[in-house]
């Protein structure tokens, strides 16, 4: 198997919305952001199905060496071998995917946030850093471009957060920030519990309505914040938008029932909405 194999079986076995918005990219980009994207698989991987948190920490280093190997010219790792002949021209530099790193190593050495700006500080590493280089790769001719990257990251790690609180909570993982669980009387042993009567509640209802007022607040300023002569180029990221905004809806729609279950949308309904950002935004 080829590196380019590789790191497309990667993406297209994770099922995740950002490969189905890059579907329509011309072959260079899409090479370039399979590659990224299996990169953030694979030490993201590290952290859910590693349960040695020593382990864990030991496959990290190994990749943080691996990234210094591959920017001094000698990948040794498939997904390195794709990326690295693309990554001068996209600007993608060794702090990028270290920053990477540096978020998935948060998961070991912490599992709660006392407030929403701790928490902003793990989603610049694991979801801003990966907004600037996917907007890098999909083509700016402006530096704001960057700005809206972030802010469209954060909004898009909060969705994650809000679908992702029963998988979490079985890692003993808690991403809602401690001070507002307290404001709306949700207490961590009944996320952690992720079962009727403690998990859901009005209490739960109400903090995750709070969750996901504050997501589509994000994903606003985030539209507001693209500049008109790249959002044409920028249009699988806003792909990404909408299938994670729509996703957030149906979770809405839904209650908020994330303890039991992973709400999720069809490949089909990812792909008629990644289309139809395609032909709307030409």
């Amino acid at each position: 198997m080829t590196p380019a194999q590789y790191v497309e079986d990667k993406a297209a076995r994770s099922g995740s919305s950002f490969y189905y918005a890059f579907r329509f990219l011309a072959p260079e980009p899409r090479a370039t952001i399979t590659a990224f994207y299996a990169f953030c698989r694979e030490v993201d991987d590290v952290v859910d199905e590693v349960h040695d948190p020593g382990v864990a920490a030991t496959k990290l280093a190994w990749w943080r060496a691996e990234v210094a190997r591959a920017f001094g010219g000698a990948p040794t790792h498939p997904v390195t071998q794709a990326l690295l002949p693309h990554a001068a021209s996209h600007g993608i530099e060794a702090r990028h995917l270290l920053a990477v790193i540096e978020g998935c190593e948060m998961d070991l050495q912490q599992n709660r946030y006392l407030d929403f700006v701790a928490l902003q500080r793990y989603c610049h590493l694991v979801a801003g850093v990966v907004g600037e280089v996917a907007a890098n790769i999909f083509g700016r001719s402006d530096e704001r471009t960057v700005v809206y990257a972030h802010k469209l990251g954060l909004a898009m790690q909060l969705t994650n957060i809000i679908r992702d609180v029963g998988d979490d909570a079985r890692r003993g993982r808690i991403y809602l920030p401690v001070d507002e669980l307290q404001r709306f009387d949700v207490k961590a042993h009944e996320l952690l519990q992720r079962q009727a009567p403690w998990g859901y509640s009005e209490r739960f209802t109400g903090l995750m309505k709070f969750q996901a007022e504050r997501a589509h607040r994000t994903y606003d300023e985030a539209f507001a914040l693209l500049p008109a002569a790249d959002r044409r180029t920028q249009r699988p990221g806003l792909a990404m938008a909408q299938i994670y905004r729509t996703l957030l809806r149906e979770i809405e729609a839904d209650g908020f029932q994330v303890l039991h279950q992973r709400v999720s949308l069809t490949p089909l309904r990812k792909v008629w909405i990644a289309m139809c950002t395609h032909w709307r935004e030409r």
